[in-house]
């Protein structure tokens, strides 16, 4: 007598339409922290704008914390399209500049997150580490940068890549938690135009080699 095939443990695997639907609560997790801050982000809501009962949204994102984590990814997504294609290595932190320039431009929501982020950090441990992570790897990303710059004349060689990445992290945070109005971008033109002044990238339009 045969027997019956023993019932799978364990999770069961994702539908077909599962990625699509976890980042349909991802974006809308992500409106709702920018529309109303962190005390407006409520896991049912966000389950209710997507369409979808507590118990999907749980099954995707067991905590709130992962949901958050979720939302960040998507923002630095948002600012990884500042690179230009194609572009040489020693132009991509120019080309940065330009891109985040264009983000507060057209999506101004990506700077209130990223406000609520560092705000709520402060605060929760678990948003912290969350927030420290994203920044830890946007600084190493930016001394990657600056280190080709320097190599391919952008940017001048006595400048300390660690302490330039620093600095301009520093400057984006002070961007996010300065409520978006609509002079954000002319704020963050100003800000960035210091920036690119210290490094040099205003004045060096050619690229001639540093001594």
């Amino acid at each position: 007598m045969s027997q019956k095939p023993s019932p799978r443990r364990g999770r069961p695997k994702a539908a077909p339409d599962a990625e699509p639907r976890r980042e349909a609560l991802v974006l809308a997790a992500y409106r709702r922290l920018a529309e109303a801050g962190f005390e407006g982000l409520r896991t049912r809501d966000v389950a209710d704008e997507v369409g979808v009962n507590i118990a999907t949204l749980h099954y995707y994102f067991p905590s709130k914390e992962a949901l958050i984590k979720g939302v960040v990814g998507h923002a630095m997504g948002r600012f990884r399209t500042a690179f230009a294609p194609g572009s040489k290595p020693g132009e991509q932190l120019a080309a940065q500049f330009k891109g985040i320039r264009r983000l507060a431009a057209e999506e101004p929501e990506l700077f209130m997150v990223m406000g609520e982020l560092a705000l709520r950090s402060g605060r929760d441990p678990a948003i912290a580490a969350i927030f420290q992570e994203t920044i830890q790897a946007w600084h190493d990303t930016l001394v990657t940068l600056v280190r080709h710059a320097q190599n391919d004349g952008f940017v001048d060689r006595k400048l300390d890549p660690d302490a330039v990445a620093s600095v301009v992290i520093a400057t984006l945070n002070g961007l996010f938690m300065v409520p978006v109005a609509n002079t954000a971008r002319h704020r963050v033109d100003k800000a960035l135009a210091q920036l690119e002044g210290f490094l040099g990238l205003a004045n060096n339009q050619n690229r001639p080699e540093w001594k």
